[in-house]
C-alpha cells in the first residue's frame, strides 16, 4: 500500500528492493599483539605506509570472515579472531569511495605462533612488531588513529564507533 503523496518503491526485475539501495565499500581487519603489548603491521609493496593485516571484504563475504581468510592469505596464520573492537566508517575521498571498517581483536600471538608467519612476497615486503609510537610513524594518519582507539578497546574490553579514525561513541 502506498500512502498519498509517497513516492514509488523502486525493485529490480527480480523484485528486490534492496538491491537498488547504495553500497559501500568494506574492509576487515585484525589486531595481533605480541606479550610485550606490541601491535602487528604489515609492510604492503604498493603503499608507502604500513597497515593493520586485513584487506577488503568479498562480495557474499561476511566481515569477520574476511578478517579470518585475509590473515592466512597475508600471514599464513589460521587465527580465530575475537570480539569486534572496532568500526570506522570513512568519508570519501578522490580515488576512493567511503567505507566501512571492521577491525577484531587477533589476542596475543606467542614467539612460537609469530615465528610461522609467512608473507607473500607479491603483496609484503614484511611484517614487524611494533609499539604504539613506531606504529603512529609508520601508519597512515587514519590507521594510526583507528590502530590507537583498537588498542584501547581491546585494553579495556569495548567496542568503540569511529569516524574516520575519531571516537564518536
Amino acid at each position: 500500500m502506498r500512502w498519498p503523496g509517497s513516492l514509488p518503491v523502486v525493485t529490480t526485475p527480480s523484485g528486490d528492493y534492496t538491491a537498488t539501495l547504495p553500497r559501500k565499500r568494506m574492509g576487515s581487519g585484525v589486531l595481533l599483539r605480541d606479550a610485550a603489548d606490541r601491535i602487528l603491521l604489515v609492510e604492503p609493496v604498493y603503499k608507502d605506509y604500513w597497515e593493520l593485516p586485513g584487506g577488503a571484504v568479498d562480495a557474499d563475504e561476511s566481515p569477520y570472515d574476511a578478517a579470518v581468510r585475509e590473515l592466512k592469505e597475508e600471514l599464513g596464520l589460521s587465527v580465530t579472531p575475537g570480539r569486534l573492537l572496532v568500526v570506522d566508517w570513512v568519508p570519501p575521498r578522490t580515488g576512493r569511495t567511503e567505507g566501512v571498517m571492521f577491525l577484531y581483536d587477533g589476542g596475543v600471538l606467542d614467539p612460537v605462533r609469530a615465528a610461522e608467519i609467512h608473507v607473500p612476497a607479491e603483496e609484503l615486503r614484511s611484517w614487524a612488531w611494533s609499539t604504539l609510537p613506531q606504529a603512529q610513524q609508520r601508519l597512515s594518519d587514519l590507521l594510526a588513529r583507528r590502530a590507537v582507539a583498537a588498542l584501547e578497546a581491546a585494553r579495556s574490553g569495548v567496542t568503540v564507533y569511529l569516524e574516520n579514525g575519531t571516537r564518536v561513541v
